[in-house]
């Protein structure tokens, strides 16, 4: 569609190529909509609206004041100028002829009960995954209530979690912009996940369903451990079912406003040990996984939720965890198992314990530490890049901690039930990501690839990687490759934190020369004798409207 300065769309009225204006999961939303999903019927507030908001308040050079100084590797700073930036968001009020196109459209829309979601204009992409990172309202009704609900999601893309995610991976804070989908409101029976890929091991001939009772957001949070159901996709037979456990859902409070809009209710005996949602329900769900992964032509990670009988899909992306070779099953390990738990992450790692029983202490997390919590939220990111493995005492295989593991390439164990209170702090264990095991001290393993070797595989050209960020060169320079193919200069500058003509304007031009050398090295030295193919960067001027980048592309290579 031609969007347009748009500031209020309907789902019938985008597809997946508007993410520029309504961001990944608004884009989707339509896309579904488009393609005959049961999606439940919203709009969206476009990401035209939110920056129109930031120009109007006059927010962004303070915003960037306050980013300025920031090291956000420094947890604690990090949080308190998230909070700071925030609240900068949230007292700045929204103009009238904004608000006012956001109650007529949830006018149109029926009033009611909706879910306020955040959709930032660069995640839900196979290249970036910004999943969780944005806030999401539940049981939200009332003109105003919807507005300021509008508002805190525009102030949750600066939370510490997203500023974190964009700083390390080279997004400009001001180029992602946020749009907010406003939905009608399922209030599930039962909810949960669905990867159209076994998301441990990436095998594609299955789709993996996970549910709970009530409200579905518990499921990614890990605050309860999900059934698992396994499926074969080519002919929909249900291989493998896991019921767990639940003692309590969540569901909305007839009487609640802001943070008590929804409540926990104890379950009965028989609803804690209850298949969640019946057999049927389980092939409707894999027929619609597969028709959204054919529609997509990606395998795709879809949050569900039933209600009076029926299916919708509120969400879909894709996976950004899938493996491109595969290893051979860790070995056996001949050693007392301490925990067991579900295999949410492959690999084997060793290391002490350091529990974290809130975001907050995340801190005493340090490089080669096993993270233990009960379970970890988007806030434990910084910790969980510094540590070797992950336990948690909850969640399934799609929730946050699984997630995130699989993404940085850690060993991880989920739904230990007891991993808090069996395990303490400075304890060397070892952890089996493969098979959800937890053994005592540190066990020396011996893990093969799988992957041939290139000597038996002829090929006539090198095989070459893409490589960005310095924190992973040691792990890939160690795979069977001949070199790097592109190495990305951006996300080396992005990471000095200024620009280069600002550096050189202050006399400091020498300074950038070094910490750029500086991370030039450390790929060349990961990589030697192998070649490193170095794109240099045009940076775009501070005070002119962006020109057409022309890269250059030159070898760096670094002798003995």
């Amino acid at each position: 569609m031609e969007t347009g300065h748009k500031t209020i769309v309907w789902f019938e009225e985008v597809t997946k190529k508007d993410i520029p204006i309504v961001g990944g999961k608004g884009a989707n939303l339509g896309e579904m909509t488009h393609a005959g999903i049961p999606v439940p019927p919203g709009f969206i507030v476009t990401a035209n609206a939110y920056f129109d908001y930031l120009k109007e308040a006059g927010l962004t050079e303070k915003i960037r004041a306050l980013l300025k100084p920031l090291d956000v590797h420094k947890s604690r700073q990090l949080q308190e100028i998230a909070v700071e930036v925030q609240k900068l968001i949230t007292d700045s009020p929204m103009t009238k002829k904004l608000a006012g196109e956001i109650k007529e459209a949830y006018r149109k829309m029926g009033k009611g009960l909706v879910a306020v979601r955040s959709s930032a204009t660069a995640e839900d992409l196979p290249e970036a995954s910004f999943a969780g990172q944005q806030a999401t309202f539940l049981n939200i009704e009332g003109e105003d209530a919807v507005v300021d609900a509008v508002q805190e999601c525009w102030a949750s893309l600066f939370g510490a979690r997203a500023i974190f995610y964009r700083q390390e991976n080279g997004f400009e804070h001001f180029k992602v912009g946020i749009a907010v989908p406003v939905q009608r409101m399922v209030q599930s029976l039962a909810a949960g996940v669905m990867f159209t890929v076994e998301p441990t091991s990436s095998d594609k001939s299955l789709i993996v369903v996970e549910s709970v009772l009530g409200l579905g957001e518990m499921i990614v949070s890990g605050d309860v451990t999900p059934d698992h159901y396994a499926i074969r996709k080519s002919d929909l037979k249900v291989l493998k079912k896991e019921v767990k456990r639940q003692e309590w859902k969540l569901v909305r409070n007839p009487k609640g406003t802001g943070e008590d809009r929804n409540i926990k209710i104890n379950l009965t005996d028989k609803e804690k040990s209850q298949q969640k949602i019946t057999d049927e329900d389980i092939i409707t769900l894999a027929k619609l996984g597969k028709k959204l992964e054919e529609h997509y032509q990606f395998p795709q990670d879809i949050e569900w939720a039933k209600e009076d009988g029926k299916i919708y899909i509120v969400q879909t992306r894709p996976v950004t965890t899938i493996k491109t070779t595969d290893q051979q099953a860790t070995p056996e390990i001949n050693a007392p198992v301490l925990l067991s738990g579900a295999p949410a992450s492959p690999g084997i790692a060793a290391g002490p314990v350091k529990i974290v029983p809130d975001p907050s202490q995340i801190d005493k997390v340090l490089t080669g530490d096993i993270l233990v919590a009960e379970m970890t939220t988007p806030d434990f990111v910084p910790a969980m890049k510094r540590a070797a493995a992950i336990v948690t005492d909850r969640g399934g295989r799609t929730a946050h901690a699984a997630i995130v593991s699989r993404e940085l390439g850690i060993p991880c164990v989920v739904g230990t039930e007891k991993a808090t209170k069996a395990l303490k702090d400075g304890q060397m264990i070892t952890v089996d990501g493969s098979k959800g095991k937890v053994y005592a001290g540190k066990i020396e393993v011996k893990v093969e690839k799988a992957t041939r070797a290139r000597g038996e595989i002829k090929t006539r050209t090198k095989l070459l990687v893409n490589l960005a960020q310095p924190e992973l060169v040691d792990r890939v320079a160690q795979r069977d490759v001949d070199g790097i193919g592109l190495l990305r200069a951006e996300f080396m500058v992005a990471q000095i934190g200024e620009h280069p003509s600002y550096m050189l304007e202050h006399g400091r031009g020498q300074e950038f020369v070094d910490k750029l050398s500086a991370g030039l090295s450390e790929f060349a030295r990961a990589f030697n004798p192998r070649q490193v193919v170095y794109r240099t960067n045009d940076s775009r001027p501070t005070n002119t409207a962006p020109s057409k980048a022309v890269k250059n592309t030159k070898k760096w290579k670094r002798t003995p």
